[in-house]
């Protein structure tokens, strides 16, 4: 039976007005029907802060995901404070005025097409990057991004980590947890041979190790990495309700640069 299948594009832009990065992330999702697609995250940043808002295309259509602009969003948080966004443009609606800060719940709530679809999103505590450095891989030859920092101790901790390459983003993403009774302190290390063109002398690297709430790691993990060649692709585990797709972050990030040399 053929199966219909879509890859959105997560593109959340933060350019120099929006606060700069640009997150880009492959997924390979089932579906039968166009979808809504929700992404959106809060930093323990200054903003604005962006929601981008799609809907799914089958596999055989153009990978051109039509943008939604007849939402309404807001975001609220567990202080009392409700913000509506201003749509910036097509598909992304932006705050003004919103503050992400360590333990706060923020909760979405987008209207669209009569139908409402929520979610909400605890921000944990920061937790900061000691060093990182390149080691030698074990297995075939290459370099490692390796970077060292403290794991709290008292309840599972959930991480991302993304890098970027002379400020641009690096396609996938790596998310993992760790418990500990005791604080720990953990080596994360992953390829440079991932990046194209591969890297030269005087690239310079952005790690970013951004602390996530169990629902985006869940999203996370169940995203299928594998660029298309599941024989049995499924949706990751959205933490917005009505069936939408996506995910609603609040994280804390810390940032690392570094330059790569031989």
């Amino acid at each position: 039976m053929r199966k219909n299948r879509i890859l959105p594009y997560l593109v959340i832009i933060f350019t120099a007005c929006f606060a700069s990065c640009e997150k880009v992330i492959q997924l390979d999702l089932s579906t039968t029907a166009p979808q809504l697609v929700i992404q959106g995250n809060i930093y323990d940043e200054p903003g604005p802060y962006v929601v981008n808002i799609t809907k799914t295309v089958n596999f055989d259509a153009p990978n051109t995901f039509p943008a939604v602009t007849n939402a309404t969003v807001t975001i609220s948080d567990n202080a009392g404070l409700t913000e509506e966004l201003t749509q910036a443009t097509d598909g992304n609606y932006v705050t003004s005025e919103l503050q992400g800060n360590v333990g706060q719940t923020y909760t979405l709530t987008v209207k669209v097409d009569g139908k409402t679809y929520t979610a909400s999103s605890t921000m944990p505590r920061v937790v900061e990057i000691d060093t990182i450095y390149f080691k030698k891989s074990l297995f075939g030859g290459g370099r490692l991004i390796t970077l060292d920092f403290m794991n709290p101790a008292g309840k599972e901790n959930y991480y991302q980590v993304i890098h970027l390459v002379n400020g641009k983003q690096i396609p996938g993403f790596s998310v993992f947890s760790n418990k500990t009774v005791l604080p720990e302190e953990i080596s994360y290390s992953f390829m440079t041979t991932s990046s194209t063109p591969p890297l030269v002398v005087g690239d310079s690297i952005d790690v970013w190790l951004e602390g996530i709430d169990k629902g985006v790691f869940e999203y996370f993990r169940t995203a299928d990495k594998d660029g298309g060649q599941s024989a049995s692709p499924a949706n990751p585990v959205s933490n917005i309700s009505n069936g939408a797709l996506g995910f609603f972050n609040a994280c804390s990030v810390r940032k690392k640069t570094f330059v790569y040399h031989l």
